[in-house]
């Protein structure tokens, strides 16, 4: 279930829960694509035959991928009615600790550390963690910011 919140509950909120996103399976597909987009083509990532003799027994998703699905796993965590605009503003203490295998699940875990009036808008920090359907450790563990305006 998605958190909606006013710009004004935005300001004025404690930290708290967010919750979780659905399950996203990570397909060889997505890790082509973005390997793609970036110019990151290491074998761990692209190339099947040599990473399933590799370090993890197959291909896995780049740690900079986990990190740019947050935008669109973060929609699902949380909304802020009536912005008009919102803007990623910042990536602090993130860390990629543990690797997401070909066809797996992740979801995301998100918690509201903070948020305060900056110029015209409302600067948030959100406590970020990438999970790995029945993996012990988090893919990724990091606080994120955005700016929304009204």
């Amino acid at each position: 279930m998605t958190t909606q919140l006013t710009i004004d509950e935005l300001e004025g909120t404690e930290e708290r829960e967010l919750g979780t996103s659905d399950w996203h399976r990570i397909e060889q597909r997505s890790i082509d694509q973005f390997a793609e987009a970036t110019g990151d083509h290491q074998w761990i990532h692209v190339d099947p035959e040599a990473a399933a003799a590799g370090p993890f027994g197959g291909t896995i998703a780049h740690g900079y991928l986990s990190l740019s699905m947050l935008p669109m796993l973060m929609s699902e965590v949380m909304s802020v009615e009536g912005a008009r605009m919102g803007v990623n503003y910042g990536i602090e203490r993130v860390r990629f600790t543990a690797p997401v295998p070909t066809g797996s699940e992740v979801r995301l875990h998100a918690k509201l550390l903070s948020a305060e009036r900056r110029g015209e808008g409302v600067l948030y920090r959100v406590g970020v963690q990438i999970e790995i359907r029945g993996a012990e450790k988090p893919a990724l563990v990091g606080e994120v910011l955005y700016l929304v305006f009204a």
